[in-house]
């Protein structure tokens, strides 16, 4: 055993191969890690010198051997599972103990080994072997990718996000994860992120008084700096370890079973906080002089996959078992689900989300036992329900419609008044009406006041008539906003404040265009023209053609789309609900408000 070999083997979670032609040892080392308590698969291919290897779906990796010989001749029998005879080998082989754990095929050069003694196998000797457990796993169809795992008495599938079942045969909509005791989710790592300042937020609902919640480690043996949250006999608590030792914050009280909590962790150097609802503050300061954590490795909610890696000053030895539907860090509200990177054995929680209350646009987003939408643009009531088509008006003099309730009335009597308005115009000329550069957006009329947003030349106008205090006449404010290109068939928004002898316009993010006034020559009396109680109201689109010559300097309304109008902030114009005034009512149209 001085001369040639070849050494399949693990050595520190590695699959390493080793030969030797005579001249030098090479070795191939495989980049990933074998996967404990699951099946793995290795392929090794050697020609001459060169060999290369590859484990699971992973990276090959090559590698050479020493010297000039190109040739191994092998005069040992082949072991499978332990050494044999390797003693004078020591130095070349960095492991002296054999696998413990299960081979299920073996195939060399295209001849699959059949490991029964002979005559019904090919094997000539064995020592200390028996059935392999997981063989269970082959009456264990995990479906959707989930992998067997095997413990003394069973085998149980472990599930890929998105599936559940004895089998991983059902398809889950996830929401609200559910952990059972055998789940977990995994995130990319804190790193750096936590060196001198850590802040955790967390809301759960346990069913069980035990089970690790989050963990982050520095090593995969445990070692090193971590942080854990977890439940202890009911009991919250924080341990963590800069690399001197480690500390621990324990709740006072414990919490109650079946109900949602509210946990907060704050971490500054050597010092941490803890907060469990309205339970008194609980410190802790780690001892050492190191003051930074550092977490390369990915962090895990709800459990492990492998508890060898989770640090032996972690007080419990179990998976959280209840609902998690919050997980702020560093005040970064964590998308539970969507930033998870994997998991396993992941459930929907029974909350109000799972029956998705927003639809298919909108995101659900839990508030212990009640939820709130967050909806996409395009969307208004607190369900997302899809906003209602946007009128288009024609551009004629008489397609309009009016409001005059008694909440709307009373907006446009407040002072200042404040219009925001989203539109959108016609591009194309109108045969028959000219093109969509003139026209009335909307007015509003209370007694003798009247107060227009229109285009004029293609630039926005707000005109309103106000009394001069100093002076016996009546001013018309007129402010002109032609910084903008309003009529390009996008969607546009205008805000017109009229307050008092001042007017103001703002189209999109631009400036802010102050008054232009021009004073009119008549005296200061009430105008020839006075309206009725019938004409009050606010007119959007356009006008009767009757009330628009006579009080406007406009010839048609709009040729476009008008959607959410809001008057002094707080009253939102429900177009839908609008008089469709005129002859030419009918022709008032809808377009996508979106």
């Amino acid at each position: 055993m001085t001369g040639d070999f070849m050494a399949m083997l693990l050595h520190q979670g590695f699959v390493e191969f080793r030969f030797d032609c005579g001249s030098g040892v090479g070795v191939v080392r495989s980049e990933e890690t074998v996967l404990l308590n699951q099946w793995n698969h290795i392929t090794l291919y050697r020609h001459r010198w060169d060999a290369w290897l590859q484990l699971n779906n992973g990276k090959h990796v090559q590698g050479r051997s020493k010297g000039l010989f190109s040739r191994i001749t092998f005069r040992e029998p082949l072991f499978i599972g332990g050494p044999g005879n390797t003693t004078g080998l020591a130095e070349k082989l960095p492991v002296v103990e054999g696998l413990k754990g299960c081979i299920r095929h073996l195939e060399v050069n295209d001849h699959p080994y059949k490991f029964a003694l002979e005559p019904k196998g090919e094997a000539t000797k064995g020592y200390g072997i028996e059935e392999c457990t997981a063989d269970r796993c082959s009456r264990v169809p995990c479906q959707h990718g989930g992998k067997c795992l095997t413990s003394d008495s069973s085998a149980v599938c472990l599930c890929p996000l998105g599936f559940s079942g004895d089998l991983c045969e059902i398809r889950v909509d996830l929401q609200v994860p559910s952990f059972n005791g055998s789940s977990h989710l995994r995130y990319r790592g804190l790193g750096d992120s936590a060196l001198t300042w850590l802040e955790l937020s967390v809301a759960l609902k346990p069913t069980a008084p035990d089970g690790l919640v989050a963990y982050n480690g520095r090593r995969a043996d445990g070692s090193g700096d971590f942080m854990a949250l977890y439940l202890r006999e009911g009991h919250v608590e924080f341990a963590y370890d800069l690399g001197t030792g480690s500390a621990a914050a324990t709740s006072r009280r414990r919490v109650q079973m079946g109900e949602w909590h509210q946990i907060k962790v704050s971490r500054t150097g050597r010092l941490a906080v803890l907060i469990v609802d309205d339970q008194p503050m609980v410190e802790a300061l780690s001892p050492g002089a190191f003051t930074q954590l550092s977490l390369p490795l990915n962090m895990y909610l709800g459990g492990v996959p492998n508890w060898s890696s989770v640090s032996p000053q972690v007080a419990v030895r179990s998976a959280f078992v209840g609902c998690i539907q919050k997980v702020a860090v560093n005040g970064h509200q964590m998308p539970v689900l969507a930033e998870a990177l994997g998991g396993a054995n992941v459930d929907n929680c029974p909350h109000p989300c799972v029956a998705r209350p927003c639809g298919e646009d909108g995101e659900c987003i839990p508030q212990m036992d009640y939820f709130t939408c967050r909806c996409k643009p395009g969307y208004r009531d607190h369900l997302c329900a899809r906003r209602p088509p946007a009128p288009s008006f024609p551009g004629t003099p008489g397609g309009f419609l009016r409001l005059a309730d008694h909440r709307t009335l009373a907006a446009l009597d407040a002072r200042p008044l404040v219009l925001n308005v989203r539109f959108r115009l016609a591009t194309k000329k109108s045969h028959k009406f000219g093109s969509s550069t003139d026209g009335l957006l909307a007015a509003a009329i209370t007694g003798r006041q009247i107060t227009t947003l229109g285009l004029e030349n293609g630039g926005l106008v707000l005109r309103f008539s106000a009394c001069d205090e100093e002076s016996s006449n009546i001013e018309e404010i007129r402010v002109v906003h032609n910084g903008t290109v309003v009529s390009d068939g996008l969607w546009h928004r205008a805000k017109a404040v009229r307050d008092g002898t001042s007017g103001l316009l703002i189209v999109d993010d631009g400036p802010a265009i102050t008054r232009q006034s021009v004073q009119l020559r008549r005296p200061r009396s009430p105008p020839a023209l006075t309206t009725s109680s019938e004409q009050d109201g606010l007119y959007v689109g356009g006008m009767p053609p009757s009330l628009l010559a006579a009080r406007t300097p406009y010839v048609t309304g709009i040729r476009g789309c008008v959607a959410d109008l809001v008057l002094n902030q707080d009253h939102r114009i429900r177009l839908e609900e609008a008089e469709r005034g005129g002859d030419e009512m009918e022709e008032v149209g809808e377009c996508d408000a979106a």
